[in-house]
This record gives structure tokens, sequence and C-alpha cells, in this order.
């Protein structure tokens, strides 16, 4: 199986696929093709993964979504991503896999047409939403249309997300993100300790869609008079680092550049998430999925999520997990105040947080993978 991203960055679907390859080494011969050199190279090798980096030009690697207009495409970008559809063309037909599987959705576009081009199937990974609140209008249609038709089936990664393409014709099954179980835990992620500073966290590259300013505005009116620590875990990607910029200002706008913690990125959030009390997930427009809603109820965190997209998918509202409206920070403030008041409370939705992340284990979501790739090739892989 030769996987495909344009990106080698530690973003969302990247971990996503850096975890899946693991759990399908026992079955699949997998050989990674990214589109630049970065951090997921190092990854991936570190778990045994045959990688190799096929450069693509920069003009069309780094074409940014909103400059997508069907009637004034860059010509650079368009002459680039062809020029690198002839190149990775070529390299399919010389390494011949059963099935090219696409990690992103620039990937699954030019990768969708080389593995046509080298008579291979294709499988686009969706990891976003196909809609005008993330792509323009004109961007929207022809995804749209294009996974219809280009792939021989499409994977997504939430109920949300398949909406958002779905239409006659489409051959595609939801498949959630696998997410590592950490060891020994259960309930609260952190051990209660007698007049200890209630931590909240929110962790996740930071951009406005992800809300990070939301949080920021409810933990204030929750806690105006102190009693809290609020940690930000992230670093701005793809061209929001004004957004951090804006971030910073805004904790001094608040009061709170002494109870506010920027740890930018990490590359092992666990121990973090370990040391919080509280997780919050803030997107103002629907998730595709939350790796992170997961990776914290894995941990035994109680979970206050956006009610929007996969993170409503995966939490029971009062059950594992608090769900309050997008965008509203008085519904965040006052979830983050209730929470406060009852560690009785923040322990059960702990527990229960844990028992539910069970059901995103690698080697469960690995077999989900295998059963659709079999269906693609109308074969058994790796019997």
């Amino acid at each position: 199986m030769v996987y495909l991203d344009h990106c080698a960055e530690l973003s969302g679907g990247e971990l996503a696929l850096a975890r899946l390859l693991p759990a399908l080494e026992h079955a699949v011969e997998a050989r990674v093709i990214l589109a630049e050199d970065g951090p997921l190279v190092a990854r991936l090798e570190e778990d045994g993964v045959a990688t190799e980096v096929l450069p693509m030009a920069e003009a069309a690697r780094g074409l940014r979504r909103n400059r997508v207009r069907l009637a004034h495409f860059p010509a650079a970008s368009a002459l680039h991503t062809a020029v690198y559809v002839g190149r990775l063309t070529r390299r399919l037909r010389c390494l011949r896999p059963d099935l090219v599987h696409t990690n992103s959705l620039k990937a699954g576009i030019y990768g969708s047409i080389a593995a046509r081009l080298a008579g291979v199937p294709a499988v686009w990974h969706l990891h976003d939403r196909v809609s005008d609140d993330y792509l323009p209008r004109p961007a929207v249609t022809l995804v749209r249309a294009l996974a219809t038709h280009l792939p021989a089936s499409v994977i997504a990664n939430s109920h949300s997300t398949l909406a958002t393409v779905d239409r006659p014709g489409l051959v595609a099954q939801v498949i959630a993100y696998p997410v590592l179980m950490p060891p020994g835990r259960s309930g609260l992620a952190k051990p209660e300790e007698e007049d200890a500073v209630l931590r909240v966290g929110m962790v996740g590259r930071l951009a406005p869609w992800k809300g990070q300013h939301v949080f920021l505005e409810a933990f204030a009116r929750a806690f105006p008079e102190g009693g809290a620590e609020a940690v930000i875990v992230g670093a701005a990607m793809f061209g929001d680092a004004p957004y951090e910029d804006d971030l910073h200002a805004q904790v001094t706008r608040l009061g709170l550049d002494t109870r506010v913690q920027f740890t930018g990125f990490l590359s092992d959030v666990g121990v973090v998430l370990r040391s919080l009390d509280v997780l919050v997930h803030a997107s103002v427009v629907p998730e595709p999925f939350g790796q992170v809603v997961v990776e914290g109820m894995a941990a035994g965190l109680p979970v206050v999520a956006s009610h929007a997209g996969g993170p409503a998918e995966v939490i029971t509202d009062g059950s594992d997990g608090l769900l309050v409206p997008p965008s509203d920070p008085d519904a965040l403030a006052q979830a983050l105040r209730e929470l406060a008041s009852d560690p009785s409370r923040r322990r059960a939705l702990g527990v229960a947080a844990r028992k539910r992340a069970l059901d995103f284990a690698p080697e469960l979501i690995g077999e989900q993978v295998l059963m659709l790739y079999r269906h693609v090739l109308g074969v058994l892989v790796g019997d």
C-alpha cells in the first residue's frame, strides 16, 4: 500500500496516519510518500514505516484553500501540480502497490489522478468538512464532484464530515481516528489534592476556528476572582501566526497574564493532560472529528466540547462529557463553574470518558480500515 500526504507537519490528519499504520503492520506493507520533508518523516521512521519525500513545488503544495477559484486558479499552481502528478504516476508504476490511500484533501486530488493513470485504485481519507465554512463555494462543488468520481472509496472521520460530501454515487464509510490509551489510568487524570488550584486546558493548533479566544473569554468569566489556571497547548500553523498574537493580547486585556500558560507545540500532550482537571474543546465551527477530545477522555478527563461535528458524535452529554453551544462563552463558563465546584462529578465523567475512549483503540480502527481495503480490492488483504 502507498499512503500519500502533501503535508509533513504533525497536524490532526498526519497524527492519525502515524497512529493508524502501526495497527496495520501485520497485514499491510506500507510506504508513505510525502510532498515535503518535516517532523512526520521522523515520526514514521521511528515506527519502522518506509517513508520517502517526493518534493512538490511550494506554489502547488502551499496553495491556500481560500485562493481556490475555478475561473482564476493560479497558473503556476496548476502547472506545478500537473508536473507533480506525472512524477508521482511514474513512482506508483515503479512501486506497483495494490492500493493508494490519500491522507489529505490536496493529496486526495493529485494522488487519485496519479493512481488512476498508474492503474491503481485509490481511497480518499477525508479529514476535513467539505463545506463553505472551510472552503470557497467553487472548491466545495469541485471537491464533492471529484470525491464521487475519482476514488474507489472515501473514508470520513465522522458522520458530520461525510454529510458534507454525501451524494448519489459516493462509496464511503465512516471510520474514526485511532487514539492511544495511556497506561494505568482511571478516573481523574490528575490526583486530587486538597486546596489544589484547578487547571483547565485546551489542546490544539492555534487557529481562529479552533476557538481559543472563546475559551479565554469563558475562563475569565468563570473564574474572575482567580482560583483556577488555564493552559493552552499548541502552535500556530498554516499562516495563523497573527491569531497567536491576538490571543496573547486578549490574555492581557482580560487581566489573565499570571493565570494563563502558553506551552507552544508539544510532541507528547499526555504530560499536560495528566496535569489537568478539565479539558476544553471550543471550536466555533463543527470539528471534523476532534482527536484531542478522545485523547482527553482516554486520560480520564472530564471534557467540555462544542456541541457540533465529530465531538457531538463522541460525547454523550452529561454521561461521559459535557457539550455546550459553539461560540458561547457564557455556556462554557457555566459548565466550567459547575465542574470546578463538584470534584465527584469530574471523577464520574472522567471514568465514563475513559471507558468510551476504548472504542477508538488503534487495533479496532485498524481492522475497520482493513475491511474497507478488502472491500475495494475484492480480496483478503494479507491472507
